[in-house]
């Protein structure tokens, strides 16, 4: 079915201008699939980090864009799924014609790369943005069962990161929102899954293709652990490693260069100021007072740390984001958003995810303001309350989960709570007024599904 295959649909319209109405909506277009009907569900959000950053391939550095006739000799490998329609017959998944595919056309991309740029890709081949309303930097988040997507540069220094081009960008959006069928059968459903592990092997190494050569292989095994060698597919072209750092975690001198002297400083993004440690910053103590937004997120930066008690022990799936209403005693209250990433060995397995997934290495970002779609929580504290509440946070393995729980209770608001209506009510306000475009109901389906 040629309309499932965009390259071969829009042929005569020039590569540029498609990427580049991708590149202009990123936030937006991302965002159709990372909060569409393709992204719900845990078999489903498995193809994916609980947290990565994402940049795209400037148009100047694209290939694709450069040089269509790419695009046309690999037109029968750029094939997808969705071309067999909503009717996905489960058997042809035997010996997956798209799963070769993808595979031939992700190898002659990467020697056609490496042919071109064969002193390697500088911090110029990375799309800083060409207006403030642009988004060449996004965060990813994944929470349990739903995901979302915020412009910048959110939380501490993520695992993984990808680098879209165009080719990549356009069947992502084509494979995951045009042609994805929510009421589709389970062969369809299941043959864009198995898809979108292709397209985020190929984000990762395309991000791989900036960093030094000698370490790539050892940053995709740290990816895909538990997963035999033979089976990641990853595949180095020999492009070299253009970009000097001097830093022994060169993907974080690569973002940081990036954040700080690349991407067009009108986007106004920049560093998460509560989450993101640089390489020689050390998370802070709990402060000594709180008294005020200041001391707050000093003590929500202090408990983000991987190991902090609270996360690896309570790692319940119904536990990932948690709004915390923080009541001042000068009457101001601030609304912060706990988003707990779950530590993943690699997200290769559809199912069985537990044996992938390592507690003690779970950390939060705390974020001022709404983040997410579907709370699992609402907190409400006073700031009294705060030296309280941190230690729990700290200290609920030495306290016992049992007891550590019960004094959790008086900020945790129960789905049997009397006000709990009150609380919904307060949070939702709040939203509408600091959202007023984006904001929506919040969706309780994924709340809490035990009353205590």
């Amino acid at each position: 079915m040629e309309s499932a295959n965009p390259f071969a649909s829009f042929e005569q319209i020039p590569p540029r201008s498609r990427y580049q109405f991708l590149l202009d909506n990123a936030h937006y277009v991302i965002m159709t699939f990372i909060r569409g009907p393709v992204c719900r569900g845990q078999i489903a959000l498995n193809v994916i980090h609980d947290h990565f950053w994402v940049m795209f391939q400037d148009p100047d550095h694209d290939l694709s864009v450069r040089f269509p006739g790419f695009l046309k000799l690999q037109r029968d490998n750029l094939i997808m799924p969705i071309e067999k329609g909503s009717e996905f017959p489960i058997r042809d998944l035997i010996g997956n014609k798209y799963h070769k595919a993808i595979y031939r056309y992700y190898k002659a991309r990467q020697e056609y790369y490496m042919s071109h740029n064969y002193l390697g890709q500088g911090y110029d081949s990375i799309w800083k943005g060409n207006s403030a309303a642009d988004a060449p930097l996004l965060t990813i988040y994944r929470h349990f069962d739903s995901a979302s997507v915020h412009k910048g540069v959110l939380g501490d220094l993520p695992g993984t990161m990808w680098v879209i081009d165009y080719p990549l960008f356009e069947r992502i959006y084509y494979a995951l929102v045009a042609g994805f069928d929510v009421y589709g059968t389970v062969g369809h459903q299941l043959a864009v899954r198995l898809y979108m592990d292709g397209l985020r092997l190929e984000g990762e190494s395309y991000f791989l293709g900036f960093m030094p050569a000698e370490g790539r292989g050892e940053m995709i095994e740290s990816w895909y652990k538990g997963v035999k060698p033979k089976n990641i597919r990853y595949y180095d072209a020999g492009m070299p490693g253009k970009i000097a750092f001097n830093t022994d975690v060169p993907r974080q001198g690569f973002i940081e260069y990036l954040v700080k002297n690349h991407i067009l400083a009108e986007t106004g993004i920049d560093f998460d100021p509560v989450n993101y440690l640089s390489a020689d910053e050390k998370y802070p103590p709990l402060p000594d007072k709180y008294e005020t937004p200041d001391d707050y997120m000093q003590a929500f930066r202090a408990v983000s740390k991987p190991g902090t008690s609270f996360f690896s022990l309570v790692n319940d799936f119904n536990a990932n984001i948690v709004y915390i209403r923080v009541r001042g005693n000068n009457g101001e209250d601030i609304v912060i958003s706990m988003i707990i990433n779950r530590w993943h060995d690699n997200v290769s397995f559809m199912f069985d995810e537990k044996k992938s997934m390592r507690p003690e290495k779970d950390q939060a970002d705390f974020i001022e303001g709404f983040h997410g779609s579907y709370p699992n929580f609402l907190l409400d504290i006073h700031q009294d309350d705060l030296p309280d509440f941190f230690d729990i946070l700290v200290n609920i393995d030495k306290i016992g989960l049992f007891a550590g729980r019960q004094r959790l209770d008086k900020y945790f608001i129960n789905r049997a709570d009397k006000d709990f209506w009150a609380h919904y009510d307060w949070f939702q306000d709040r939203f509408n007024k600091e959202q007023p475009v984006h904001s929506g109901l919040f969706d309780l389906n994924r709340y809490f599904h035990k009353a205590w």
